[in-house]
């Protein structure tokens, strides 16, 4: 365990809770999926890295790694997991991070199995100061990439079997509890439309180790006071009868990323100016 070398990859997908029922990629039997290594722990400076999968796409040769975020190890706090698991992509090179999840509906416009790719987000959890290293100063102006939102909403429109909504402010919440009444409805005046907790720190290390991001949610229930109660039944159901669709939506999504896009995200991250001062120089 923790001992093996991290191979090479320009993509990669971090899983949540809206695929956390299936083996992904592996459930798919997609024709274009080639697994070449399983069960993959590496070392970081963070500790033991999740298990990882790494697969091929075979029209282009595009390599994958893959993780589950959900499902916490007994021990490792999440900031630690989130630092592990992007140590693991910058080390292997990732350029390119699909994203997904299970979120509550802040806005009184949205229901169940809806889904939403987020262009923005509000972040109140504690883990702000979640970092690899402090070299860099990171402008969160265009937070996802607008590229990998293009092809996410494409995707989800092709193999949704509900509504697809382009754009929304993804409100992060520490959890693992839901929120309470009163916060959801603060949320909602802040202009808030869904609710989760995990766009937050993933979408502060992409842009640190300088890969683009991007992620699609679906709508899994109601947040606390808006439209109805939430049925844990329903919910149930939603993440065990809907989470092909959204791995099917994000290998679609993988096959249609270009590696090279004429997005911004790279100019986003500049040398941080609070280093050290090491005297004047002399003229």
């Amino acid at each position: 365990m923790g001992d093996k070398n991290i191979p090479v990859a320009d993509f990669a997908v971090i899983g949540g809770s809206s695929t956390f029922s299936l083996d992904f990629p592996a459930d798919l039997q997609h024709p274009e999926v080639e697994i070449l290594e399983r069960d993959l722990v590496f070392s970081t400076p963070f500790g033991e890295s999740p298990s990882f999968i790494l697969f091929r796409l075979k029209g282009d040769n595009r390599m994958v790694l893959t993780c589950k975020m959900h499902g916490w190890r007994p021990g490792v706090s999440r900031a630690d997991a989130s630092r592990q698991v992007f140590w693991v992509l910058q080390q292997a090179g990732v350029k390119k991070i699909l994203s997904e999840g299970g979120v509550g509906a802040l806005n009184h416009l949205l229901k169940p199995r809806d889904l939403l790719v987020p262009h923005d987000y509000i972040d109140f959890s504690m883990r702000k100061d979640v970092s690899l290293t402090s070299e860099y100063l990171l402008i969160m102006r265009e937070s996802v990439c607008p590229e990998i939102r293009k092809k996410y909403v494409r995707a989800a429109e092709k193999f949704a079997r509900g509504r697809v909504f382009d754009r929304g402010i993804y409100v992060v919440t520490d959890g693992r509890h839901f929120e309470s009444p009163s916060e959801v409805s603060f949320f909602r005046q802040i202009q808030g439309d869904i609710v989760g907790q995990s766009m937050c720190p993933e979408v502060y290390l992409a842009r640190e180790i300088g890969a683009c991001y991007g992620r699609i949610d679906m709508v899994v229930n109601y947040a606390e006071g808006v439209v109805e109660d939430w049925k844990h039944e329903e919910l149930k159901q939603i993440f065990y009868e809907e989470a092909t669709t959204i791995a099917e939506i994000i290998l679609e999504c993988l096959q249609k990323v270009e590696l090279n896009s004429s997005c911004n995200c790279q100019n986003l991250r500049k040398e941080t100016l609070l280093k050290e001062n090491r005297g004047r120089e002399e003229v």
